[in-house]
């Protein structure tokens, strides 16, 4: 086993594991998962700009995780940074300020690169069941974009889209710097046209009706789940590869749209930072279900952390064997 930890930078969140892996078995243990929102791709859309609170949140949280990194002696690190910080003017100094705190520069990765971790930490584990038939959708619903990718054990095709639940909050629900509550007939419409488009442009490059299993990663869809189960707080092992109908997520997208901020806040299982944008990413998810007629999606805790994870650990071995 290598010890290793990865961490994933998004636009609405970082995220943090330190796990034991054997890349041979495909085992991977957890030692620490963490989230923290940080709303780093905050006004990216709008400015084209990382502004200055946005990075400092991001920074408080890195020495936050360089701590828990120290404390379980790992072995290698890899830092990926997704959406907010591939589109920003001003990347450099989220690269420096990653670099001083953890001793690693952020690999800032495509869109493509991102479906391929998400798509290998995500269905490791699935290969071989009966009850989950090939190919797998993967899709993974972010703050800034959503990536789509349809495989077997490996990947076919690969596509990430600008539709996330931050950048269509921001682009359609905010008025006068304020969210609406709740959002007006226009505004849902509007923000359900862009979604509709961007999933045209996936089905450019991704056969997404060829999909036999749909499996839905990152909050949005984790916190659709815990919302299906009514469960009292965020419980990782009943959301993990628990499945919600169809319906289901009609209804709860339906209600979250109706909702205002302080119906949305009384939801238990739901970290505070996802109570403006999550009826943005819960539309991502309904759009996607009618689009591809899947009747329920299969919802997954390990996404694009585990692959990296798996990706570093091999990397970690052939170093060793000195390959």
């Amino acid at each position: 086993m290598t010890r290793v930890a990865a961490i994933d930078c998004g636009t609405n969140s970082i995220r943090l594991l330190v796990a034991d892996v054997d890349p041979a078995t495909g085992e991977l243990v957890d030692l620490d998962r963490r989230m923290t929102i940080v709303r780093l791709g905050q006004g990216v859309d709008r400015t084209g700009r990382l502004a200055p609170e946005a990075l400092e949140r991001t920074f408080a949280a890195c020495r936050d995780y360089a701590a828990i990194i120290k404390e379980h002696g790992v072995e290698r690190l890899r830092f990926v940074a997704t959406s907010a910080s591939r589109d920003a003017e001003n990347r450099d100094e989220f690269v420096r300020g990653v670099m001083d705190i953890l001793g690693v520069e952020p690999e800032v990765v495509t869109g493509d690169q991102e479906a391929e971790f998400s798509f290998t930490g995500a269905t490791r584990e699935l290969v071989g069941r009966a009850d989950l038939h090939r190919p797998y959708l993967v899709v993974d619903i972010g703050g800034g974009s959503t990536e789509f990718v349809v495989g077997e054990e490996h990947v076919r095709a690969a596509r990430s889209v600008d539709v996330g639940c931050v950048r269509m909050t921001e682009r359609h629900l905010v008025r006068d710097g304020v969210v609406s509550d709740p959002p007006s007939e226009g505004q849902i419409a509007a923000m359900r046209a862009d979604i509709e488009a961007a999933l045209d442009l996936a089905e450019e490059t991704v056969p997404l009706r060829e999909a036999r299993t749909l499996v839905g990663l990152a909050g949005s869809v984790t916190t659709v789940s815990a919302i299906a189960q009514d469960l009292p707080e965020y419980d990782s092992a009943r959301i993990h590869h628990s499945r919600i109908t169809h319906d289901r997520v009609r209804e709860i997208t339906d209600w979250l749209l109706r909702s205002t901020h302080a119906e949305r806040a009384t939801v238990p299982s739901m970290h505070p930072g996802r109570v403006d944008v999550i009826a943005a990413g819960a539309l991502v998810l309904l759009a996607i279900m009618e689009r591809i007629g899947a009747e329920e999606v299969v919802v997954s805790e390990h996404d694009i952390l585990d692959g990296i994870a798996f990706q570093v650990a091999e990397e970690a071995e052939q170093g060793k064997n000195g390959n």
